[in-house]
C-alpha cells in the first residue's frame, strides 16, 4: 500500500501493530454514533478488524482505509477508500480522534486520498455516505466538492443515510 504524505500528515497502510490505535478509535463516541459499533472490544478484535477490513481491501482492491498520523508518527485517525458491494462507486471514509477536529487534518487527508483516487487509480467519481445528522462531515464533504445525491439505506439497516458524490 502506497504511503501518501501531505505538508503535515502521513497516510499509510495499517498493520497488526496498529491494533491499539484501532481499538481506541472505533470505540470513540463519535465513531459509535456516526459510523456504528463494529464489536471491537479487545486487541485481538482490533487485529481481526485490521486484517478483515483495511488489509483485505489492500489485497483485493489495492486501496483501503489508511492510518493518518502526524509526521512524528502520532496517530490521529483514519482516512481512505472503500469498495462496498452496495455502492456503484468507491467511497471515501474518514474518522479522527476529537483532539484533531477543527484543525484541517481531515480535509488535508481526504484531499490526498481523493488526489490518489483520481490520479493514480483513475477513478472518475468517488462516493461518500454520511449520517444526515453529522453536520461536520457533511460540511467537509461539500468543501471537498461532494454534492448530495440521494438518501440511501445500507442493506439490513433501518436508518437512512445520505449518499454524496464527486462530480464526474
Amino acid at each position: 500500500m502506497k504511503v501518501l504524505e501531505t505538508q503535515r500528515l502521513r497516510l499509510r497502510g495499517m498493520t497488526l501493530d496498529d491494533a491499539p490505535f484501532v481499538l481506541q478509535l472505533v470505540n470513540e463516541p463519535s465513531w459509535l454514533r456516526f459510523i456504528g459499533d463494529r464489536g471491537v472490544r479487545t486487541l485481538e478484535d482490533a487485529q481481526r478488524y485490521v486484517r478483515d477490513v483495511p488489509q483485505a481491501s489492500y489485497a483485493r482492491h489495492g486501496f483501503g482505509l489508511l492510518r493518518v498520523e502526524a509526521l512524528d508518527g502520532t496517530a490521529m485517525g483514519m482516512c481512505g477508500l472503500l469498495k462496498r458491494e452496495v455502492l456503484e462507486d468507491v467511497d471515501i471514509g474518514f474518522a479522527f480522534f476529537p483532539a484533531y477536529w477543527g484543525q484541517g487534518y481531515a480535509f488535508e487527508a481526504a484531499q490526498a486520498v481523493l488526489a490518489h483516487a483520481r490520479q493514480e487509480l483513475g477513478l472518475p467519481r468517488v462516493a461518500a455516505i454520511v449520517d444526515p445528522t453529522n453536520a461536520s462531515s457533511i460540511k467537509l464533504l461539500e468543501r471537498l466538492g461532494f454534492r448530495f445525491a440521494r438518501p440511501f439505506r445500507m442493506s439490513g439497516e433501518a436508518q437512512e443515510i445520505s449518499l454524496y458524490l464527486t462530480q464526474d
